[in-house]
Protein backbone atom coordinates (compact mmCIF):
# COMPACT_ATOMS: atom_id res chain seq x y z
CA UNK A 1 0.00 0.00 0.00
CA UNK A 2 1.14 3.26 -1.18
CA UNK A 3 1.95 6.00 1.54
CA UNK A 4 -0.70 7.99 -0.08
CA UNK A 5 -3.41 5.50 0.17
CA UNK A 6 -2.51 4.56 4.02
CA UNK A 7 -3.60 8.26 4.81
CA UNK A 8 -5.95 9.13 2.40
CA UNK A 9 -5.03 11.37 0.83
CA UNK A 10 -5.79 10.77 -2.67
CA UNK A 11 -6.98 13.52 -4.79
CA UNK A 12 -9.59 12.75 -7.54
CA UNK A 13 -13.02 13.41 -8.32
CA UNK A 14 -15.99 11.50 -9.19
CA UNK A 15 -17.99 8.90 -6.88
CA UNK A 16 -15.98 5.83 -7.76
CA UNK A 17 -13.15 7.28 -6.11
CA UNK A 18 -14.80 8.84 -3.63
CA UNK A 19 -15.95 5.31 -2.75
CA UNK A 20 -12.46 4.13 -2.86
CA UNK A 21 -11.01 6.52 -1.06
CA UNK A 22 -13.32 6.00 1.80
CA UNK A 23 -12.49 2.08 1.44
CA UNK A 24 -9.02 3.12 1.65
CA UNK A 25 -9.80 5.12 4.69
CA UNK A 26 -11.11 2.49 6.34
CA UNK A 27 -8.63 -0.29 5.68
CA UNK A 28 -5.47 2.42 6.20
CA UNK A 29 -7.39 2.76 9.67
CA UNK A 30 -7.29 -0.41 11.04
CA UNK A 31 -3.78 -1.03 9.64
CA UNK A 32 -2.73 2.28 11.58
CA UNK A 33 -4.91 1.00 14.80
CA UNK A 34 -2.88 -2.15 14.79
CA UNK A 35 0.39 -0.34 14.79
CA UNK A 36 -0.45 1.68 17.49
CA UNK A 37 -1.92 -1.17 19.44
CA UNK A 38 2.19 -2.89 19.30
CA UNK A 39 3.82 0.46 19.21
CA UNK A 40 4.63 -0.21 23.12
CA UNK A 41 4.60 -4.13 24.47
CA UNK A 42 4.09 -4.28 28.27
CA UNK A 43 5.35 -6.37 30.73
CA UNK A 44 3.07 -8.66 31.28
CA UNK A 45 3.32 -12.13 32.87
CA UNK A 46 5.16 -13.03 35.83
CA UNK A 47 5.70 -16.55 35.93
CA UNK A 48 7.20 -18.68 32.55
CA UNK A 49 4.03 -20.62 32.94
CA UNK A 50 1.94 -17.80 31.90
CA UNK A 51 4.39 -17.16 29.17
CA UNK A 52 4.38 -20.52 27.71
CA UNK A 53 0.39 -21.00 27.78
CA UNK A 54 0.55 -17.18 26.18
CA UNK A 55 2.97 -18.63 23.50
CA UNK A 56 0.50 -21.93 22.90
CA UNK A 57 -2.03 -19.71 22.59
CA UNK A 58 -0.52 -17.09 20.20
CA UNK A 59 0.17 -20.24 17.69
CA UNK A 60 3.30 -19.87 18.69
CA UNK A 61 4.47 -23.50 18.56
CA UNK A 62 8.14 -23.74 17.91
CA UNK A 63 10.88 -20.34 16.75
CA UNK A 64 14.04 -20.23 15.33
CA UNK A 65 17.09 -18.84 17.20
CA UNK A 66 19.64 -16.25 16.11
CA UNK A 67 22.83 -15.13 18.12
CA UNK A 68 24.77 -12.19 18.06
CA UNK A 69 28.15 -11.84 20.21
CA UNK A 70 29.93 -8.28 20.80
CA UNK A 71 33.48 -8.73 20.53
CA UNK A 72 33.92 -4.45 21.35
CA UNK A 73 36.95 -3.25 23.13
CA UNK A 74 35.16 -2.33 26.04
CA UNK A 75 35.20 -6.11 27.80
CA UNK A 76 38.28 -5.38 28.89
CA UNK A 77 36.85 -3.46 31.71
CA UNK A 78 32.99 -3.58 32.24
CA UNK A 79 33.77 -6.69 34.22
CA UNK A 80 35.27 -4.84 37.21
CA UNK A 81 32.26 -4.92 39.64
CA UNK A 82 30.72 -8.43 37.89
CA UNK A 83 33.69 -10.37 37.25
CA UNK A 84 36.36 -9.46 39.68
CA UNK A 85 38.49 -6.75 37.01
CA UNK A 86 38.85 -9.13 34.27
CA UNK A 87 38.10 -9.16 31.10
CA UNK A 88 34.30 -10.88 30.19
CA UNK A 89 35.74 -13.06 27.32
CA UNK A 90 38.59 -14.37 29.65
CA UNK A 91 38.35 -17.95 28.98
CA UNK A 92 39.62 -20.27 31.56
CA UNK A 93 38.25 -22.43 34.70
CA UNK A 94 35.43 -20.27 35.71
CA UNK A 95 33.01 -19.58 32.62
CA UNK A 96 33.08 -16.02 31.68
CA UNK A 97 29.64 -14.37 31.89
CA UNK A 98 28.99 -14.76 28.16
CA UNK A 99 29.95 -18.54 28.40
CA UNK A 100 26.82 -18.67 31.16
CA UNK A 101 24.72 -16.81 28.98
CA UNK A 102 24.73 -18.93 26.13
CA UNK A 103 24.51 -21.91 28.68
CA UNK A 104 21.70 -20.12 30.02
CA UNK A 105 20.36 -19.45 26.80
CA UNK A 106 20.70 -22.93 25.81
CA UNK A 107 18.37 -24.18 29.07
CA UNK A 108 16.28 -21.69 28.77
CA UNK A 109 15.54 -20.75 24.88
CA UNK A 110 16.63 -23.51 22.99
CA UNK A 111 12.88 -25.71 23.60
CA UNK A 112 11.25 -22.89 21.37
CA UNK A 113 14.13 -23.61 18.67
CA UNK A 114 12.55 -25.42 16.10
CA UNK A 115 15.89 -27.17 14.44
CA UNK A 116 18.18 -27.05 17.31
CA UNK A 117 19.72 -25.08 14.04
CA UNK A 118 21.80 -21.79 15.42
CA UNK A 119 23.18 -18.99 12.69
CA UNK A 120 25.78 -17.67 15.44
CA UNK A 121 27.67 -13.50 14.85
CA UNK A 122 30.43 -11.93 16.15
CA UNK A 123 30.57 -8.20 15.50
CA UNK A 124 33.17 -5.23 17.10
CA UNK A 125 36.29 -7.00 16.55
CA UNK A 126 39.24 -5.75 14.57
CA UNK A 127 38.18 -7.56 11.42
CA UNK A 128 34.15 -6.33 11.52
CA UNK A 129 34.19 -3.07 13.52
CA UNK A 130 30.98 -1.32 13.48
CA UNK A 131 30.39 -2.18 10.06
CA UNK A 132 30.21 -6.19 9.58
CA UNK A 133 29.54 -9.30 11.15
CA UNK A 134 31.78 -12.31 10.99
CA UNK A 135 30.44 -16.20 11.45
CA UNK A 136 31.31 -18.49 13.59
CA UNK A 137 31.26 -21.03 11.24
CA UNK A 138 34.04 -20.15 7.72
CA UNK A 139 31.21 -21.94 5.36
CA UNK A 140 28.82 -19.95 7.49
CA UNK A 141 26.57 -23.03 8.30
CA UNK A 142 24.61 -22.38 11.52
CA UNK A 143 26.25 -24.21 15.19
CA UNK A 144 24.06 -27.34 15.94
CA UNK A 145 23.04 -26.78 19.54
CA UNK A 146 24.27 -24.44 22.08
CA UNK A 147 27.20 -27.06 22.98
CA UNK A 148 28.65 -26.33 19.67
CA UNK A 149 27.87 -22.42 20.22
CA UNK A 150 29.56 -22.51 23.49
CA UNK A 151 33.06 -24.76 21.63
CA UNK A 152 32.92 -22.60 18.51
CA UNK A 153 33.01 -19.83 21.16
CA UNK A 154 35.57 -20.62 22.79
CA UNK A 155 37.85 -21.70 20.13
CA UNK A 156 37.33 -18.15 18.44
CA UNK A 157 37.85 -16.18 21.50
CA UNK A 158 41.77 -16.70 21.28
CA UNK A 159 42.04 -15.79 17.88
CA UNK A 160 39.97 -12.00 18.14
CA UNK A 161 41.42 -8.54 18.89
CA UNK A 162 38.53 -6.99 20.20
CA UNK A 163 38.04 -3.20 19.13
CA UNK A 164 34.53 -1.24 18.13
CA UNK A 165 32.70 1.28 18.07
CA UNK A 166 29.89 -0.21 19.00
CA UNK A 167 26.67 -0.70 17.29
CA UNK A 168 24.43 -3.24 16.95
CA UNK A 169 23.11 -2.42 13.20
CA UNK A 170 25.24 -5.00 11.80
CA UNK A 171 23.59 -8.18 13.50
CA UNK A 172 20.22 -6.78 13.23
CA UNK A 173 20.63 -6.37 9.32
CA UNK A 174 22.35 -10.26 9.20
CA UNK A 175 19.22 -11.61 11.26
CA UNK A 176 16.88 -10.01 8.99
CA UNK A 177 18.80 -11.49 6.26
CA UNK A 178 18.19 -14.76 7.22
CA UNK A 179 14.08 -14.46 7.82
CA UNK A 180 14.01 -12.57 4.62
CA UNK A 181 15.78 -16.18 3.06
CA UNK A 182 13.56 -18.38 5.50
CA UNK A 183 10.78 -16.90 3.70
CA UNK A 184 9.12 -15.03 6.49
CA UNK A 185 9.49 -17.67 9.45
CA UNK A 186 9.77 -16.04 13.02
CA UNK A 187 12.99 -15.75 14.44
CA UNK A 188 14.23 -14.73 17.63
CA UNK A 189 17.60 -12.80 17.54
CA UNK A 190 19.27 -12.51 21.21
CA UNK A 191 22.43 -9.91 21.23
CA UNK A 192 24.49 -10.96 24.18
CA UNK A 193 26.57 -7.96 24.63
CA UNK A 194 28.85 -5.73 27.56
CA UNK A 195 27.37 -2.03 26.49
CA UNK A 196 25.64 0.81 24.98
CA UNK A 197 25.51 1.83 21.53
CA UNK A 198 28.80 4.11 21.19
CA UNK A 199 27.26 7.84 21.94
CA UNK A 200 27.96 11.16 20.05
CA UNK A 201 30.64 13.71 21.35
CA UNK A 202 27.39 16.46 21.03
CA UNK A 203 24.70 16.31 23.11
CA UNK A 204 21.50 16.09 21.45
CA UNK A 205 23.07 14.51 18.58
CA UNK A 206 23.10 10.74 17.44
CA UNK A 207 26.12 9.26 16.58
CA UNK A 208 26.70 7.22 13.29
CA UNK A 209 26.22 4.05 15.16
CA UNK A 210 23.00 5.28 17.25
CA UNK A 211 21.59 6.14 13.73
CA UNK A 212 22.64 3.43 12.07
CA UNK A 213 21.26 0.89 15.07
CA UNK A 214 17.65 2.20 15.13
CA UNK A 215 17.31 2.66 11.27
CA UNK A 216 18.09 -1.65 11.11
CA UNK A 217 15.92 -2.10 14.75
CA UNK A 218 13.15 0.07 12.68
CA UNK A 219 13.92 -1.65 9.92
CA UNK A 220 13.66 -5.27 11.58
CA UNK A 221 9.78 -4.61 12.43
CA UNK A 222 8.71 -4.97 8.69
CA UNK A 223 9.72 -8.80 9.78
CA UNK A 224 8.83 -11.36 12.12
CA UNK A 225 11.78 -10.96 14.37
CA UNK A 226 12.00 -10.17 17.94
CA UNK A 227 15.18 -8.84 18.81
CA UNK A 228 16.56 -9.50 23.02
CA UNK A 229 19.57 -8.17 23.97
CA UNK A 230 21.37 -9.41 26.96
CA UNK A 231 23.37 -7.28 29.10
CA UNK A 232 25.97 -8.78 30.81
CA UNK A 233 29.17 -6.99 32.41
CA UNK A 234 28.37 -3.48 34.89
CA UNK A 235 26.86 -1.14 31.68
CA UNK A 236 25.71 1.34 31.74
CA UNK A 237 22.43 0.54 30.52
CA UNK A 238 20.41 3.62 30.37
CA UNK A 239 20.21 4.45 26.48
CA UNK A 240 19.90 0.79 25.49
CA UNK A 241 16.50 0.71 28.09
CA UNK A 242 15.25 3.90 25.48
CA UNK A 243 16.00 1.69 22.29
CA UNK A 244 13.97 -0.74 24.24
CA UNK A 245 10.95 1.41 24.99
CA UNK A 246 11.36 4.87 22.53
CA UNK A 247 12.35 3.78 19.32
CA UNK A 248 9.67 5.26 16.96
CA UNK A 249 8.38 4.83 13.41
CA UNK A 250 8.14 0.83 14.11
CA UNK A 251 5.73 -1.45 12.84
CA UNK A 252 5.98 -3.15 16.17
CA UNK A 253 7.64 -2.69 19.63
CA UNK A 254 10.02 -5.84 18.41
CA UNK A 255 13.22 -4.93 21.02
CA UNK A 256 13.45 -6.08 24.56
CA UNK A 257 16.31 -5.61 27.22
CA UNK A 258 17.50 -8.09 29.70
CA UNK A 259 20.11 -7.44 32.36
CA UNK A 260 21.62 -10.84 32.81
CA UNK A 261 23.82 -9.26 35.60
CA UNK A 262 21.07 -8.45 37.87
CA UNK A 263 18.97 -11.29 37.00
CA UNK A 264 22.05 -13.33 37.88
CA UNK A 265 23.52 -11.47 41.27
CA UNK A 266 19.92 -12.11 42.93
CA UNK A 267 19.41 -14.02 46.24
CA UNK A 268 18.19 -17.32 44.91
CA UNK A 269 19.03 -20.79 43.55
CA UNK A 270 20.17 -20.93 39.97
CA UNK A 271 17.19 -22.65 39.18
CA UNK A 272 15.02 -20.03 40.14
CA UNK A 273 17.72 -17.46 38.13
CA UNK A 274 17.69 -19.15 35.30
CA UNK A 275 13.61 -18.98 35.57
CA UNK A 276 13.61 -15.41 35.87
CA UNK A 277 15.87 -15.10 33.46
CA UNK A 278 13.79 -17.39 31.16
CA UNK A 279 10.89 -14.72 31.97
CA UNK A 280 12.28 -11.05 31.52
CA UNK A 281 13.95 -12.96 27.81
CA UNK A 282 10.48 -13.88 26.66
CA UNK A 283 8.09 -11.78 28.48
CA UNK A 284 7.13 -9.88 25.20
CA UNK A 285 7.37 -12.66 22.51
CA UNK A 286 3.70 -13.94 22.53
CA UNK A 287 2.12 -10.47 22.08
CA UNK A 288 5.07 -10.07 19.08
CA UNK A 289 4.23 -13.07 17.73
CA UNK A 290 1.12 -11.88 17.86
CA UNK A 291 1.84 -8.54 16.30
CA UNK A 292 4.03 -10.51 13.05
CA UNK A 293 0.21 -12.36 12.38
CA UNK A 294 -2.16 -9.59 12.40
CA UNK A 295 -0.17 -7.33 10.59
CA UNK A 296 0.67 -10.11 8.28
CA UNK A 297 4.48 -10.15 8.16
CA UNK A 298 4.53 -14.18 8.40
CA UNK A 299 5.56 -15.88 5.49
CA UNK A 300 6.31 -12.61 3.30
CA UNK A 301 9.31 -11.95 1.61
CA UNK A 302 9.73 -7.92 0.80
CA UNK A 303 12.67 -8.29 -1.61
CA UNK A 304 14.04 -5.35 0.18
CA UNK A 305 16.68 -7.02 2.84
CA UNK A 306 20.17 -6.37 2.60
CA UNK A 307 22.24 -9.41 1.14
CA UNK A 308 24.89 -10.06 4.27
CA UNK A 309 27.54 -11.75 3.26
CA UNK A 310 29.29 -12.72 7.05
CA UNK A 311 33.31 -12.63 7.22
CA UNK A 312 35.36 -15.76 8.07
CA UNK A 313 36.10 -16.49 11.79
CA UNK A 314 39.10 -14.73 13.08
CA UNK A 315 42.17 -17.17 12.47
CA UNK A 316 45.68 -16.70 14.40
CA UNK A 317 47.21 -13.63 13.65
CA UNK A 318 50.96 -14.92 13.41
CA UNK A 319 52.65 -11.45 11.47
CA UNK A 320 51.11 -9.84 15.48
CA UNK A 321 53.39 -12.61 17.17
CA UNK A 322 56.33 -12.45 14.83
CA UNK A 323 55.82 -7.87 15.23
CA UNK A 324 55.92 -8.14 18.73
CA UNK A 325 59.09 -10.53 18.97
CA UNK A 326 60.82 -7.49 17.02
CA UNK A 327 59.60 -4.28 19.67
CA UNK A 328 62.62 -3.14 21.07
CA UNK A 329 61.84 -4.17 24.41
CA UNK A 330 62.83 -0.17 25.91
CA UNK A 331 59.95 1.47 24.00
CA UNK A 332 57.82 3.08 26.39
CA UNK A 333 54.45 0.92 25.62
CA UNK A 334 52.65 3.97 26.51
CA UNK A 335 53.62 6.10 23.41
CA UNK A 336 52.71 2.76 21.07
CA UNK A 337 49.38 3.16 22.25
CA UNK A 338 48.81 6.75 22.12
CA UNK A 339 50.43 7.10 18.42
CA UNK A 340 46.61 6.63 17.59
CA UNK A 341 44.84 9.64 19.09
CA UNK A 342 41.57 8.32 19.04
CA UNK A 343 40.28 7.13 22.72
CA UNK A 344 40.55 3.27 22.87
CA UNK A 345 37.13 2.60 24.85
CA UNK A 346 34.90 3.86 22.34
CA UNK A 347 37.44 4.40 19.32
CA UNK A 348 35.03 7.52 18.21
CA UNK A 349 35.93 10.30 20.07
CA UNK A 350 39.32 11.69 20.42
CA UNK A 351 42.13 11.47 23.51
CA UNK A 352 41.68 14.42 25.87
CA UNK A 353 41.95 12.73 29.65
CA UNK A 354 45.50 11.53 30.99
CA UNK A 355 45.57 9.00 33.47
CA UNK A 356 49.00 8.84 36.39
CA UNK A 357 49.74 6.07 34.54
CA UNK A 358 50.47 7.96 31.41
CA UNK A 359 47.45 6.31 28.96
CA UNK A 360 44.70 8.39 27.64
CA UNK A 361 40.94 7.98 26.98
CA UNK A 362 38.04 10.67 26.04
CA UNK A 363 36.96 12.60 28.99
CA UNK A 364 33.14 10.68 28.37
CA UNK A 365 34.97 7.19 28.67
CA UNK A 366 36.86 8.56 31.65
CA UNK A 367 34.43 9.02 33.83
CA UNK A 368 33.34 5.25 33.89
CA UNK A 369 36.81 3.93 34.40
CA UNK A 370 38.62 3.18 37.82
CA UNK A 371 41.10 1.26 35.99
CA UNK A 372 43.17 2.03 32.85
CA UNK A 373 41.74 0.16 30.14
CA UNK A 374 45.21 -0.59 28.46
CA UNK A 375 47.55 -1.35 31.52
CA UNK A 376 45.03 -2.10 34.68
CA UNK A 377 46.86 0.25 36.80
CA UNK A 378 44.14 1.83 39.76
CA UNK A 379 43.70 5.52 38.42
CA UNK A 380 44.75 8.02 40.84
CA UNK A 381 44.80 11.04 39.26
CA UNK A 382 43.62 12.71 35.99
CA UNK A 383 44.82 15.13 34.05
CA UNK A 384 42.66 16.95 31.55
CA UNK A 385 43.83 18.37 27.97
CA UNK A 386 42.69 21.35 26.18
CA UNK A 387 43.41 21.27 22.24
CA UNK A 388 44.82 23.78 20.37
CA UNK A 389 46.14 24.13 17.11
CA UNK A 390 49.99 23.14 17.98
CA UNK A 391 50.68 20.44 20.07
CA UNK A 392 53.99 19.60 22.32
CA UNK A 393 54.27 16.05 23.30
CA UNK A 394 56.57 14.81 25.72
CA UNK A 395 57.29 11.47 27.05
CA UNK A 396 58.86 10.65 30.41
CA UNK A 397 60.40 7.04 31.08
CA UNK A 398 61.89 5.55 34.33
CA UNK A 399 65.73 4.82 33.76
CA UNK A 400 65.03 2.50 37.35
CA UNK A 401 66.94 -0.26 35.66
CA UNK A 402 65.42 0.24 32.77
CA UNK A 403 61.93 -0.65 33.90
CA UNK A 404 58.85 1.91 33.37
CA UNK A 405 57.71 2.11 36.19
CA UNK A 406 56.75 5.59 35.58
CA UNK A 407 54.98 6.19 32.30
CA UNK A 408 54.15 10.04 31.49
CA UNK A 409 52.43 11.21 27.96
CA UNK A 410 51.36 15.12 27.94
CA UNK A 411 50.09 17.02 25.30
CA UNK A 412 50.39 20.49 25.96
CA UNK A 413 48.79 24.09 24.18
CA UNK A 414 50.93 26.79 22.70
CA UNK A 415 48.94 28.67 25.06
CA UNK A 416 49.94 26.11 27.91
CA UNK A 417 53.50 25.98 27.23
CA UNK A 418 53.43 30.13 27.01
CA UNK A 419 51.46 29.69 30.76
CA UNK A 420 54.57 27.88 32.04
CA UNK A 421 57.49 29.83 30.90
CA UNK A 422 55.71 33.08 32.21
CA UNK A 423 55.28 31.09 35.58
CA UNK A 424 58.98 30.38 35.10
CA UNK A 425 60.03 33.81 34.59
CA UNK A 426 57.60 34.86 37.68
CA UNK A 427 59.43 32.34 39.83
CA UNK A 428 63.20 33.49 38.68
CA UNK A 429 62.12 37.20 39.49
CA UNK A 430 61.17 37.01 42.70
CA UNK A 431 63.75 34.73 43.98
CA UNK A 432 66.78 36.31 42.28
CA UNK A 433 67.11 39.51 45.02
CA UNK A 434 67.21 36.66 48.17
CA UNK A 435 70.75 35.90 47.50
CA UNK A 436 72.41 32.96 49.26
CA UNK A 437 74.38 35.55 51.56
CA UNK A 438 71.19 37.36 52.12
CA UNK A 439 70.60 36.29 55.90
CA UNK A 440 66.73 36.83 55.57
CA UNK A 441 67.06 33.95 52.81
CA UNK A 442 68.60 31.65 55.43
CA UNK A 443 66.52 32.46 58.59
Amino acid sequence: MSMGNMFGFLKHKGTAVAKLKGTSDRASSRVMEKKKKYEYIPDNFTSIDQVTVALRESGLESSNLILGIDFTKSNEWTGEVSFNNRSLHAVGDIPNPYEKAISIIGKTLAPFDEDNLIPCFGFGDATTCDQEVFSFHSDHTPSYGFEEVLARYKRIVPNLRLSGPTSYGPVVDAAVDIVERSGGQYHVLVIIADGQVTKSTRKKELSPQESKTIDSIVNASLYPLSIILVGVGDGPWEDVRNFDDKIPAREFDNFQFVNFTAVMSKQATPSEKETAFALAALMEIPIQYQAAKELRLLGGVTGKAKNIIPRPPPVPDTRRVAFASQEPSNTSTAVQDDRNQVCPVCLANGKDLAFNCGHMTCGDCSSRLSDCPICRQRISSRLRLFDGKKKLVLSTTSWLGGKNDFLGTAYLTVGGLCFFLAMVFIIIYLVKPRQLGDPSYLS
